[in-house]
């Protein structure tokens, strides 16, 4: 098979790595991959985000399977666009990927379902949120609404806090349009574990757990950043919590889905 991964980043390096060990693979194409997947891959100067040009380099390298590491790549509808021109790829296809793409329609989905999450609200206007911060004076956790690279996320400790992330996110527009409505929810304590499973909008399978660090520096201070290292498995996630998150998370979501008419197929 030729393989075609999309991305440039870890996730995407990981992925070209485990290809490049199976006997069913060809060869490996990256788009636009780096220095350390070139050496794995051929990589092709292509944006994630340039769908078009991404969709006749697949057809012009006879491309049998696509397989998309950014977010941003399947909420401008990549998967969409192959499948519509007959090009086997993996990933959710845009409307799935609102899941990811938009923290606002992600809690109200959860909310609607019952699906455990924290308490929130969401505000398309800063003098609306700045009213809100004033009112709730615990701990909260500010979210730009789009995508951010892993950076859209504050977490904080008092209302002079809270209220710099909103002018940051929506006055300064530090990032762009993901910003022009956020989500402000009530901050959960405790450790952080990532619980990622397979999916073809019916059955679900779960990966193994990991534990990813995203804040600069040393004992979860500084602000957050695409990642700065994760390990797997979490130690914290027992058979016990792994049963607890399949019935009241994973499976709720993918039936959740079904019901409002999406498919979810894709991590």
């Amino acid at each position: 098979m030729n393989i075609l991964v999309i991305g440039s980043g870890g996730r995407e390096h990981a992925l070209v790595w485990k290809l490049a060990k199976s006997d069913k693979v060809k060869k490996i194409y990256c788009a636009p991959g780096n220095a350390g997947i070139a050496e794995l891959a051929e990589c092709a100067p292509i944006a994630a985000t340039d769908i078009e040009a991404l969709a006749r380099f697949a057809k012009g390298k006879k491309i049998d399977l696509t397989v998309v590491g950014p977010e941003s790549s399947l909420v401008a509808g990549i998967v969409d666009l192959f499948e519509s021109k007959g090009l086997a790829v993996f990933g959710p296809n845009r409307e799935a990927a609102r899941l990811e793409g938009s923290k606002v329609f992600a809690k109200k989905f959860l909310a609607k379902h019952g699906i455990p999450t924290a308490a929130f609200a969401a505000f398309t206007a800063a003098e609306a949120a700045r009213e809100y911060v004033m009112n709730n004076p615990r701990p909260l956790v500010i979210k730009a609404d789009g995508l951010a690279a892993g950076k859209g996320v504050f977490v904080c400790a008092s209302q002079e806090e809270a209220l710099a992330a909103i002018e940051q996110i929506m006055v300064e527009k530090a990032f762009g349009k993901a910003g022009k409505e956020i989500v402000i929810e009530e901050c959960l304590s405790g450790e952080e574990a990532s619980f990622l499973a397979f999916t073809d909008g019916e059955t679900v399978l779960p990966l193994p757990t990991s534990q990813d660090h995203k804040a600069i520096y040393d004992g979860d201070r500084g602000p957050n950043t695409g990642g700065m290292g994760a390990y797997s498995p979490a130690p914290l996630v027992t058979e016990e919590l792994t049963k607890k998150i399949m019935d009241s998370v994973m499976l709720p979501t993918v039936r959740g889905l079904r019901q409002e008419g999406i498919t979810y197929r894709g991590v």
